[in-house]
């Protein structure tokens, strides 16, 4: 039996897996004001469809489904199988609140009681 496949044929099937991812997906980058999705994620970087993603650089917004959920400072790795991959050079989870600039202390008041 015979493993080899016609490059027409392989090209269809990459070209089905990543409409598959895309379509699966609900990561998004945000750069430059528009919207990117994002066919997979792992701890270090993404990767994005090669023919619909820009080579991005700098900092961009992650979004899964409408919640933000961290800023990133990426540049472009490499493209492989029809897919752009980015590497993170800084990843930071996205906050509901602004940093403290201060150092909270263990033991502080939850509420402040008066007496009249």
């Amino acid at each position: 039996m015979s493993t080899y496949l016609p490059k027409d044929i392989l090209a269809g099937l990459a070209e089905a897996k990543t409409t598959t991812l895309r379509k699966k997906s609900r990561m998004w980058v945000e750069f430059d004001g528009n919207m990117y999705p994002v066919l997979r994620m792992w701890e270090r970087g993404f990767a994005m469809d090669a023919n619909a993603a820009p080579a991005l650089r700098g900092f961009v917004d992650v979004f899964e489904g409408g919640e933000h959920k961290s800023q990133c400072l990426i540049i472009a790795s490499n493209e492989e199988n029809g897919e752009l991959q980015f590497e993170f050079k800084r990843y930071s989870s996205a906050q509901e609140r602004p940093a403290l600039d201060y150092a909270k202390r263990h033991d502080a008041p939850i509420a402040l009681i008066e007496n009249h």
